[in-house]
C-alpha cells in the first residue's frame, strides 16, 4: 500500500538547548512557529527553559522539556540532551528530526547511534563555516574527521546559500542515504521575514546631526565573533568623533570592556548588552561592522542588507562574496587582518549602499520563501525513508512551578 505524504501529515521534531540568544536558535524558533501556522505537527524539544529569547520568540510557543534536575544543566546541556532526547523520539516517533545547526550535530549523531533504525531521517542545516581556518592544524585534522563522521550518520544536509553546497560535499562527503534523493539541498537561510524587511527598511533613519560616524555591530560576545579585532581596528582607523555601538552579550564581555579601556576607547565604544530585536538598531548608525573569524550565512549581515546600511565585513564564510555581490554591497577584508579592517573603517565614508540591490538580496532570505522548501525536503525524505505510523503520546503540561497539571500551555514535559 502506498502512503500519500503531505507536509500537514508529518511530524517534524526540532531540538534546541535553550532560549539563550543565538542566530541558529532564533531562526529555528521562527521556522517552528511558521510550520505550525501552516498546519504541520512541529514539536520543539528544549533542554532547559531559560534564556533571553523566551520572552521574544518563545512567547506562547509550547515546548517539550524534560523535568530538570536539582542542579543547573547549563554546563552540560549537550550531554543532558543526549540523555533525555531519545525517550522523546521513541514516544513521539517523528517522521523527521531537524538539526538546526552545526553545534547540534553531536546530538544528531548520538541519536543515530543510540536509536539505530528507530531514529527517523535526520536533516541538518550547516550553520557555520566548515573550513575553520581559525583552528590550529592539529585541531583541524580532528575536526575534519568529525565532519566525515557526520557525513556517515546524518541523512541530509541543508546549505544556507548557493556555493556552500560545494563545501559540504568536499568536507563532509555525505553518504547518499536515500538513493533516490540528493544528499544536499540549498535553501537560503530564513533569517528574515518580508514584514521584518519592510519594518527595518522603514525604520532606518539618518539620526540627529552629529560629528563623526556611527558604527554598529551585533553579536554574541564570544571568540568566534572576534570583537577584539574590531576594537583594535576601530582604535586604529576611526576618527576621534566616531562612535561604535555593540549590541549583544556573552562570556567575553568583561575582557572586551577592559580592552576598550586599554585602547583609549572609553566614551567612544558603548556595550549595550542584549536587547530585544537588535536588528532594529542597525538603522540608527551609518556603517555596520562584522569581524567574525567564521560564519555560515550571518543573519546580522542579512539584517544590515534589509536595513540598507553600508557594510564592512571580514570574509568569514565561503558565501560572503556572493552575499555581498562580490563587494558591490559591502567592503570585504581578510579574516583576522586588523590593518585591513582599520583601513576600511578609515575609508568608510566612501561606502554607499545600493538601496535596490541590497533590498533584492535581503528578500532572497525570508521565512516565507524558505519554510515551504524545508517542508518539501522533509516530505520527500519521509516518503523515502520514514514510516507512516505515528504514535499519539499522552501529553503532560508542566508549568513553571514544576507540578504536573493539564491546564498550562507553556511546555510539554516528558519524564
Amino acid at each position: 500500500m502506498t502512503t500519500c505524504w503531505r507536509a500537514e501529515s508529518m511530524r517534524v521534531l526540532t531540538f534546541l538547548h535553550s532560549f539563550e540568544p543565538g542566530g541558529v536558535e532564533r531562526v529555528a524558533l521562527r521556522l517552528v512557529r511558521r510550520w505550525r501556522e501552516q498546519g504541520v505537527d512541529a514539536p520543539l524539544f528544549m533542554g532547559r527553559g531559560d534564556g533571553a529569547m523566551r520572552g521574544e520568540l518563545g512567547e506562547g510557543l509550547d515546548v517539550i522539556m524534560p523535568t530538570p534536575p536539582r542542579f543547573s544543566i547549563a554546563w552540560c546541556e549537550t550531554l543532558w540532551m543526549i540523555v533525555t532526547l531519545p525517550g522523546v523520539i521513541r514516544r513521539l516517533r517523528p517522521d523527521i528530526l531537524f538539526c538546526a545547526g552545526n553545534s547540534y550535530a553531536v546530538v544528531a549523531v548520538a541519536m543515530k547511534g543510540l536509536l539505530g533504525r528507530r531514529c527517523p531521517p535526520v536533516v541538518a542545516k550547516i550553520s557555520n563555516d566548515l573550513e575553520r581556518r581559525d583552528m590550529p592544524w592539529a585541531g583541524r585534522i580532528f575536526y575534519r574527521l568529525w565532519l566525515r563522521v557526520q557525513g556517515r550518520f546524518i541523512d541530509h544536509f541543508i546549505a544556507m546559500a548557493p556555493g556552500l553546497e560545494a563545501e559540504i560535499a568536499t568536507l563532509i562527503r555525505p553518504r547518499r542515504a536515500m538513493t533516490r534523493y540528493p544528499a544536499i539541498s540549498v535553501i537560503p537561510d530564513p533569517a528574515l521575514s518580508l514584514a521584518q524587511i519592510d519594518r527595518l527598511r522603514a525604520g532606518a533613519m539618518a539620526g540627529p546631526a552629529v560629528e563623526g560616524r556611527r558604527f554598529v555591530a551585533i553579536g554574541r560576545l564570544a571568540r568566534q565573533k572576534n570583537f577584539a579585532l574590531m576594537l583594535e581596528a576601530f582604535a586604529r582607523g576611526a576618527g576621534p568623533q566616531d562612535r561604535l555601538m555593540l549590541y549583544g552579550d556573552g562570556p567575553d564581555r568583561r575582557g572586551l570592556e577592559r580592552l576598550a579601556d586599554r585602547l583609549g576607547l572609553s566614551g567612544r565604544v558603548h556595550f549595550a548588552g542584549h536587547v530585544p530585536d537588535p536588528a532594529s538598531h542597525i538603522g540608527h548608525g551609518d556603517i555596520f561592522l562584522l569581524s567574525s573569524d567564521y560564519e555560515g550565512v550571518p543573519a546580522v549581515l542579512l539584517e544590515a542588507l534589509a536595513t540598507g546600511q553600508a557594510i564592512i565585513a571580514t570574509e568569514c564564510s565561503a558565501a560572503m562574496r556572493a552575499l555581498l555581490g562580490d563587494g558591490a554591497l559591502g567592503r570585504l577584508v581578510p579574516v583576522g587582518d586588523a590593518a585591513a579592517l582599520a583601513d576600511a573603517i578609515a575609508q568608510a565614508g566612501g561606502i554607499v549602499q545600493d538601496d535596490a540591490a541590497s533590498l533584492a538580496q535581503a528578500r532572497r532570505f525570508t521565512l516565507e520563501a524558505a519554510a515551504p522548501l524545508y517542508l518539501a525536503d522533509f516530505t520527500a525524505l519521509a516518503r523515502l525513508g520514514g514510516s507512516s505510523e505515528k504514535s499519539q503520546p499522552e501529553r503532560l503540561w508542566l508549568p513553571a512551578g514544576g507540578d504536573v497539571t493539564p491546564s498550562s500551555p507553556s511546555r510539554r514535559a516528558f519524564p
